[in-house]
Formats: structure tokens, sequence, C-alpha cells
């Protein structure tokens, strides 16, 4: 297992973030591809997600919401956060492009929150793949607003339960 390689790039205002799983590629592929496997693993640690809308095509919407479930977790124990995706290119198994905003359980996008345009490419690599998300913002203040928010610990975590996902499906 890979460790997790988070980065910013502060001139294009993006968020990179890659990994190399232990895992074929249609297996990952999969893991995103499919809401039910989708649900076991997003979201950071301690959060619940649901799918709400998982419409995987072109022009479709997935919209989800998560929940802290941890008491451990504290003022966050309870709170819940809604996003919605819109895919723009799906190219199994490759690359999917998506764009993803911040919203409420309807799936009213939350405007005065940033959204970006996210890429996630998957790479064979050895005998595992490579995945590799970047997540583009128009301005820099849009990036700094979501990296304040945690996004480097909540991508982290994400990433860490999926790779304990594809790796107990074995």
């Amino acid at each position: 297992m890979s460790k997790n390689n988070m980065s910013v790039n502060k001139e294009t205002n993006e968020f990179i973030a890659e990994r190399v799983f232990d895992a074929p590629r249609t297996r990952l592929w999969d893991a995103f591809a499919d809401p039910k496997k989708l649900a076991q693993w997003w979201g950071p640690i301690g959060w619940e997600t649901t799918i709400k809308t998982f419409e995987f095509q072109p022009q479709g919407t997935w919209l989800y919401g998560m929940k802290c479930v941890d008491e451990n977790q504290g003022e966050f124990f309870g709170q819940e956060s809604w996003g919605k995706a819109v895919f723009n290119e799906i190219d199994e198994p490759e690359k999917i492009v998506y764009r993803d905003s911040f919203a409420d359980a309807d799936g009213n996008v939350n405007d005065s929150m940033p959204t970006g345009i996210s890429t996630l490419e998957f790479h064979d690599e050895n005998d595992g793949t490579r995945v590799v998300s970047r997540t583009k913002y128009d301005k820099p203040e849009e990036l700094q607003t979501v990296i304040d928010m945690g996004m480097e610990q909540g991508f982290s975590q994400t990433w860490d339960r999926l790779a304990e996902f594809v790796e107990n499906e074995k």
C-alpha cells in the first residue's frame, strides 16, 4: 500500500492528490462507478455517506450526503455535509471528470461555497493502480477556502478508506 501524496499548485489553483493502490484498475474504477461500493468508503473516517442520486453518465448527477457518526469528533458529531457532482466526462477505465459543488439535501448548489472541476485518472502501475485526482478552482481564494476547511486531511482519510475497501474486496 502506498502513501497519499497531496499537493497544491497555486499557479493553476489546483489541489492534487495521488496514490498507488494495491488493486487492479478495474477494482478501483468499480469502487468509484458503483454507488453501493462508493457509499462504503467515500468521506473521512467517522463519517457515513448516503447517496441520494447517482447517474454515472455524462451530464448525470451524483448527490450525496456525509454525516459524522463518530462521537469522538466533538463538535463535528452529528453534522451533515451535502455535495452535488455533475459528470462531464467518463472514459472507462481511464478518466472521470466532474463538477463538484457544495449543496443541500435537495441538490440546490450553495453558490457561496467553492465549486471545483475534478479530474480522476486511473493508471496501471506495476501490480497496482495509480489514481491521480486534480481539483481545479476558478480563484486562489476558493482553493484556500477548501484547504482551510481540511481538504487535505479529509481527502487523505477518504483514500485510506478506499485502500482498505479495495484490499478487503479481494
